[in-house]
Formats: structure tokens, C-alpha cells, sequence
């Protein structure tokens, strides 16, 4: 089998769902959603065709095929400089020169609308086409004109429709999809479970005195919101450090944490965004509490990661993790812009040692019985082998 996987190139996500399947033996090359993106250092073991030789050095793939920018001059003038209309008409040109049996859209807002419009200009296509739902693309972006329309003619168009929660199968068929939805699968894949292991720190989860908060900050992300709601529970953070992650350049989240641990005396460990996932599990292996708050999520990597590690997750009620514990049970869900609530469930997870510990033993059975990489792997292969049947 031949697979196009049209995704972002330099996101973590994109390497994770590859490599679940880089050891089948199918050809496997990649096409990135974006102009002018990097390769991720985790991404490897596939073909990758990049425009314009635009990688960080870090690549670490069995083979490249890039594109000579000579060779692209032609195209470029085709497009009168047109970065958008340049990019889909080089995914065009792979598209006809490779033959894919199977083209596969990771998140819709770029490479989703971007296949799209290639499908548009080749209407008698032999390929399959699944398109994949990542985070907040339908839940969030469904809501506005601009994108719902492009929404709607992406399900039209694409032969499968997959996603990693039930909610947005849901939606998707209320837009309009009426073909066959995929298996729901995590986007970011499942977890070697002996490493996970030995990456968690010993012990009961009441007895580490880390808090780890994800740092996005922006048009969804709420890092200050966490961080306004750890202030409220200042009384009750000594001993503890805390540990922010995937903080993004010019969000002020981490001017704005330096304040607070000079304020508050509290040790806080800025971690840099490109860290590597082995490094992000180990800080959930060592955390009694990990918060994730955003205005619209799908499942939310940090709540699977903190599930596998041990660790207390607090997430936003705007995620699917509904699908994955129950509020009270195996972590708490809170309205993502709430401060106030937000410290009222980190004050129970810091105070009530018997919920963090029984946490910590349902989310482990959880993860056992759906997280399993070795299973995934062989579901994972069952997903494209159905869309390349037809069925």
C-alpha cells in the first residue's frame, strides 16, 4: 500500500501517528500542510517531500525527496508568487507522480483544506481520502462561517472521516458526512507501557510535589488562566515546584511565571517547547497534578500523558476527556477561562491524598486497556487496510 500523509511536519503528533506504522512495509512518504515547515526530529522512517530544503538539521528519516528550487521555479511563476497556489500545485504534482493508493489529511485548516482543493482539480481520482479531525478543528472552527462551509466540503469530498472522540463523529455527520467514519483512535497514538513504567517516579502520586501546567497560550490555550488559579492556592504550594511545558514564544506565560515564583518563592521549571516526548513524560512521572486548559480540545494529549504517568489530570470540560474518566474520579474537568473553580479542584488534588491515589490506579487500568501501543499498532494497520478495501 501507498500512503500520501498530507500533516504538519514538524508537529510531534504527526511523528507519533507515523511511526505506529512506519514498520509495515507500505510506502509512506509526506507532504507538509505548510509551506516552508520544519521536520521534526521524531519524525523518521519515511519518504518525506519538503518545498524548499526548509528542516532543522535534526531530520532523522530513511529517505528524503526534496524539491530543487530550480525545478520549482516554473511552478512558482505559474502561480505568480502565490505561496498558497504554489503549495497545492506541488502536492499535485506528487499526487500524480507517486500514484497513492491512500491520501490522508491530518487536521482540516491545512492540510484538510489543502487536499480539498486538490481533489477539486482531479475529480476522476483513484485514491482514497481520509480526512482526519485533529483537536479543534470541527468543534471550534465548525462555529464560524468562514470555516464551516470549507468543513462541509471536506466531509462531502474525503471517502473517510476519522477523529478521537465519539463527540465528534457527532458533528461531523450533522455536517453533512454520511460515508464511513473510522475507528476512533487517540492522534497521538498509544504508549509503550514497560518504558512508561520506568519513566514514572516510585511511590504513591500523593507523595510527589511537582504540578505541571501546559504553557499554550493564545487563541485557545489558557496557561495564565492555570497559573492565575495556582496563585489562589499559593497557601497551599509550599514544598511543591512547578513545571510549564510547550510555553509558545511572545504569550507573556513565561514573563508572567518568573513573577510568580519570585513572588511566591516557588521553584518553576520552564521547559523549552520543542522538548522531547520522552522528557514531557517524565515530568507527569514525577507530578502529583498536571492541568491543561484550552477553549476547545479533542482529547487532549496531557490528559493520556498524565493518565499513563500517574499523575492527577485537571482539564478543561471543553476536551472530550469526558470520554476518557470521569470529573471527580480519575481527574476533575473545569471551565477552561474559571480561575476560581479551577482552585477550587486543584485544592482537593493537592489536599485529598486518597483521590490522587485512587486516580492513579483507574487511569492505569484505562490506559492498559486502551493505550496500549502494541494494540493501537495492530488497529492502527485495520484502519488504513479498511479504507483501502473500500468497506
Amino acid at each position: 500500500m501507498k500512503i500520501l500523509i498530507v500533516a504538519m511536519t514538524d508537529s510531534v503528533h504527526t511523528a507519533r501517528w507515523v511511526s505506529q506504522i512506519s514498520d509495515t512495509g507500505w510506502d509512506i512518504h509526506i507532504f507538509p500542510g505548510i509551506l516552508g515547515g520544519i521536520i521534526h526530529p521524531e519524525l523518521k522512517d519515511v519518504i518525506v517531500h519538503d518545498d524548499f530544503l526548509v528542516f532543522d538539521g535534526k531530520v532523522r528519516i530513511k529517505k528524503s525527496s526534496f524539491f530543487k528550487i530550480f525545478l520549482a521555479i516554473p511552478d512558482l511563476i505559474w502561480t505568480l508568487g502565490n505561496k498558497r497556489k504554489f503549495h497545492l500545485r506541488r502536492l499535485e504534482k506528487l499526487i500524480k507522480g507517486i500514484k497513492p493508493d491512500v491520501v490522508h489529511s491530518l487536521d482540516f485548516q491545512k492540510a484538510g483544506y489543502l487536499v480539498l482543493e486538490a481533489a477539486k482539480s482531479n475529480p476522476r481520482r483513484k485514491y482514497k481520502w481520509i480526512a482526519t479531525n485533529w483537536g479543534s478543528d470541527i468543534y471550534l472552527f465548525g462555529r464560524l462561517p468562514e470555516h464551516r462551509k470549507k468543513i462541509m466540503e471536506v466531509l462531502k469530498s474525503c471517502d473517510y472521516y476519522s477523529c478521537e472522540c465519539n463527540r465528534d463523529i457527532k458533528i461531523g455527520q450533522e455536517f453533512g458526512f454520511s460515508k464511513t467514519v473510522l475507528p476512533v483512535l487517540p492522534n497521538s497514538g498509544g504508549f509503550d507501557l514497560e518504558k512508561v513504567k520506568k519513566l514514572r517516579q516510585k511511590g504513591k502520586t500523593s507523595g510527589r510535589r511537582l504540578i505541571v501546567l501546559k504553557g499554550y497560550q493564545g487563541w485557545a490555550g489558557r496557561a495564565l488562566v492555570g497559573l492565575r488559579a495556582l496563585e489562589r492556592c499559593v497557601d497551599l504550594l509550599k514544598g511543591y515546584e512547578l513545571a510549564i511545558y510547550s510555553i509558545q514564544p511572545d504569550t507573556g506565560v513565561d514573563f508572567a511565571a518568573r513573577l510568580f515564583s519570585e513572588k511566591y518563592g516557588i521553584k518553576i521549571h520552564l521547559i523549552p517547547l520543542h522538548t522531547l516526548h520522552n522528557e514531557i513524560l517524565k515530568l507527569h512521572g514525577r507530578a502529583r497534578i498536571s492541568i491543561g486548559l484550552s477553549i476547545s480540545d479533542a482529547i487532549s494529549t496531557l490528559v493520556l500523558e498524565a493518565m499513563a504517568m500517574g499523575s492527577f489530570p485537571v482539564q478543561s470540560n471543553t476536551s472530550c476527556a469526558n470520554e476518557w474518566f470521569k470529573s471527580g474520579r480519575g481527574g476533575f474537568l473545569v471551565p477552561p477561562e474559571d480561575p476560581e473553580i479551577i482552585e477550587k479542584a486543584i485544592r482537593r488534588a493537592l489536599k485529598d491524598d486518597k483521590l490522587v491515589d485512587e486516580a492513579a490506579k483507574i487511569n492505569w487500568q484505562v490506559v492498559k486497556d486502551r493505550l496500549d501501543a502494541k494494540e493501537l499498532k495492530k488497529k492502527m494497520a485495520a484502519f488504513y487496510e479498511q479504507a483501502m478495501s473500500g468497506d
